[in-house]
């Protein structure tokens, strides 16, 4: 065991910082992407899956806690599903993990550029959301990073814009302009709606990824998570009955910028207030941004350091300190994905890999409790098994919905989980026994934590 992989995370956060990187890893789900799912649904139908989905984030976040203080480790699902289920549920929980968070960062680029396009309608979007990705590239890679003070300050300041949206637009709110069309497709569209009700919570498990850094886990990690999760349900169901409300939805169902065009319609294209409104949001966005390009970059690192991706990939730069490989792959998926795919695509693979890693992580949950009973569980899921068994049930219930509605694009996902599935067994990794400290149980463990 080198001197390396016995070094430990220094231990700062505490429960208002976990909040912070919760909120700012999501923030940017309540600017955009969600009324996507207007579209597909209605306002009445997509309300009614984003309560299904609640739901299951409530029941899930609860679950994940359990897992989360138990092994609080940097490798997430990862590390919960290798740990019960061997090198093959480490596979599929990993990349699971990879695409919910290589495909957020696109995702939330091109949001950006369009929130400039708003502004500045000189600006193209594509070329804006490229240049977002290569500067947060070049400040990953320099070692610049997001402190916990700086991420307390920017998530408090998108959550004000939020709130502060919802004072101005709702003495407009009108109940007849939000059942108007309440639901054009029926039954079915709330099932075709359920992803784009996800993308309102979806990266809140990337507080995982910060695991070793707080202080006192078995404490702390469940009151940022909650309050977190809290946070963003009043959020979430403020701005989107509210948004539905001023104006005919449908006018806002497809946009990549409907705040902005929502204020626009109470205050006027003109009014100064509308433009300071966009430029604010830009903050939440890029604190979505450069959290996403963090956990994303921080994840294909630890999958390569325990050789489920090529080891080059872990290599870290010499003298920035920082895993540059990891940064700059994420980054070339991100300029793909840009290119390639449209937003609602984009959101579509990303939230299909949320929810194949939420699945994996309740199973792991279930395995865990039978495997290892005597695992420390400091703290445990409320309502055992009835809270991980909702949560798993309706995740199911999401990724069979997600495939059935948008067939062809979740072939990519699984086309690229058989590319690494083979690779990974023609050489031989499924036989390799990993030695971390999250692999095996504590009293085989050779590190002395």
């Amino acid at each position: 065991m080198t001197a390396a992989k016995t070094e430990q995370l220094k231990r700062v956060l505490k429960p208002i910082h976990l909040w912070a990187i919760a909120v700012s890893l999501v923030i940017s789900g309540e600017y955009f992407g969600w009324n996507l799912g207007w579209a597909v649904s209605g306002t009445v139908g997509f309300l009614i899956a984003t309560v299904i989905i609640t739901i299951m984030y409530i029941t899930f976040i609860f679950s994940y806690t359990e897992l989360t203080t138990s092994i609080p480790h940097a490798g997430g699902a990862f590390a919960y599903a290798y740990r019960a289920m061997g090198p093959f549920g480490g596979l599929l929980a990993g990349y699971a993990t990879l695409v919910d968070f290589l495909f957020a960062t696109p995702a939330i680029a091109v949001a950006l550029g369009a929130y400039l396009n708003f502004l500045d309608h000189d600006i193209p979007v594509l070329y804006s959301a490229l240049f977002f990705n290569v500067v947060f590239i070049i400040i990953n890679i320099l070692g610049v990073k997001e402190s916990a003070t700086f991420s307390l300050i920017i998530t408090i300041l998108a959550v004000a814009e939020l709130l502060l949206f919802l004072g101005i637009v709702s003495p407009h709110y009108r109940s007849e302009n939000f059942l108007s069309h309440p639901m054009p497709f029926g039954w079915r569209g709330i099932f075709a709606a359920l992803p784009y009700a996800v993308w309102f919570y979806l990266a809140i498990e990337g507080v995982a990824m910060v695991a070793e850094e707080v202080k006192d886990p078995k404490r702390n990690i469940p009151k940022g998570y909650i309050s977190g999760l809290a946070t963003l349900i009043f959020l979430a169901f403020g701005v989107m009955i509210f948004t539905g409300g001023i104006t005919d939805w449908r006018k806002l169902s497809k946009l990549d910028y409907p705040l902005p065009e929502a204020i626009s319609i109470v205050l006027g294209k003109a009014s100064s207030f509308t433009k300071i409104f966009a430029s604010i949001g830009l903050f939440g966005l890029i604190a979505s941004f450069h959290g996403t390009i963090l956990a994303s970059s921080r994840q294909v690192f630890a999958m390569a350091r325990s050789g489920y991706l090529p080891r080059w990939l872990s290599m870290v730069n010499h003298k920035f300190k920082t895993p540059h490989w990891a940064i700059i792959a994420g980054g070339a998926i991100s300029f793909i994905a840009i290119y390639k795919l449209d937003t609602n695509k984009i959101i579509v693979l990303s939230v299909m890999g949320a929810i194949a890693m939420y699945m994996m992580s309740m199973i792991s949950l279930f395995v865990l409790r039978i495997k290892e009973p005597n695992l420390e569980r400091s703290f445990k899921s409320p309502f055992y098994p009835a809270f991980p068994a909702i949560a798993l049930l309706i995740a199911t219930v999401t990724f069979v919905a997600i495939i059935y509605y948008n067939f062809k694009l979740s072939l990519y996902f699984f086309e690229g989980l058989a590319l690494v599935l083979i690779l990974f067994i023609l050489l031989g990794k499924h036989k390799v026994q990993l030695i971390e400290d999250f692999m095996v149980a504590p009293a085989t463990n050779p590190v002395n934590q």
